[in-house]
C-alpha cells in the first residue's frame, strides 16, 4: 500500500522548523542536514524552504534515486555514525525513521553538529504496542486504503522504492529515559503510526 507513516509527518517537522532566519544569528544562509535522507523527499521540502541541505543514507540505490530526482539538496551516501560532520555547524538536523538503524548515542554526534540555538528533529520508531498503538490501527487501515484507492483511479500507482526495514528494539519508556540523559531538555512525544517526535534546541551557549 502506498500510504507512508513517515511522510505523512512532514508537515509536523516543518512546523517544528526554527523560525526564519538563521536562529544562532550567524551570517549566510540556514543549513540543514538530513539523516537517512532515502529517496530525498523531505530533504527537498527542506531545500524548498530556503535551507542547504546535506541529505546522507548509507545505501547506494537509493541515494541514486534521489540524485536522479534532483531539487536541491546535496546527496551523498554516508553513514552518519562513521562520518566526520562539521562541529556546531547546522541550524537543524532532522532524522526520519533510522535512528533505530544506529546506536541511540549517535544522538550525541548529532547534537555536536548542530549550531548554538540549532534544532535536532527525529522522527523515530519504537519497540512493542501501547494503547495508542492499538487505535493507531483501523486509522492506519482506513488512510492506506484510501490513498491506494485513490492512486489507482488515477493510474498512478507504483509501488515505491523501498530503503533497508530494520525492526526497533527500544521501547518508548526508554527511548525518553535516554533521550533526557543524552540530550538534557530535549521532548519525546508519541504519535500515531507507531511514531515519536524527539525535539531538541541546542542552547546557545554550547
Amino acid at each position: 500500500m502506498p500510504f507512508d507513516h513517515n511522510d505523512h509527518y512532514h508537515r509536523l517537522l516543518l512546523r517544528n522548523l526554527p523560525p526564519e532566519g538563521s536562529p544562532n544569528g550567524r551570517p549566510g544562509g540556514r543549513t540543514a542536514l538530513d539523516i537517512g535522507c532515502g529517496t530525498g523527499r523531505f530533504a527537498r521540502r527542506l531545500a524548498a524552504r530556503g535551507y542547504e541541505v546535506d541529505a546522507l543514507d548509507p545505501s547506494a540505490e537509493v541515494i541514486a534515486e534521489a540524485e536522479a530526482a534532483g531539487g536541491g539538496p546535496r546527496f551523498r551516501r554516508a553513514d552518519v555514525t562513521k562520518e566526520v560532520l562539521p562541529a556546531a555547524h547546522y541550524d537543524v538536523i532532522t532524522c526520519l525513521a533510522s535512528l533505530h538503524h544506529m546506536p541511540f548515542d549517535t544522538l550525541t554526534r548529532l547534537r555536536d553538529a548542530l549550531a548554538p540555538g540549532g534544532t535536532l528533529l527525529v522522527l523515530g520508531c519504537y519497540a512493542g504496542t501501547t494503547w495508542w498503538d492499538l487505535a493507531a490501527s483501523p486509522a492506519n487501515a482506513v488512510a492506506r486504503m484510501t490513498v491506494y484507492a485513490s492512486e489507482r483511479l488515477r493510474g498512478t500507482h507504483e509501488p515505491p522504492l523501498k530503503a533497508p526495514v530494520r525492526q526497533p528494539d527500544m521501547r518508548l519508556p526508554e527511548i525518553r529515559t535516554e533521550a533526557a540523559r543524552l540530550l538534557p531538555g530535549s521532548s519525546v512525544r508519541q504519535l500515531l503510526f507507531w511514531r515519536c517526535l524527539l525535539t531538541y534546541t541546542k542552547p546557545t551557549g554550547n
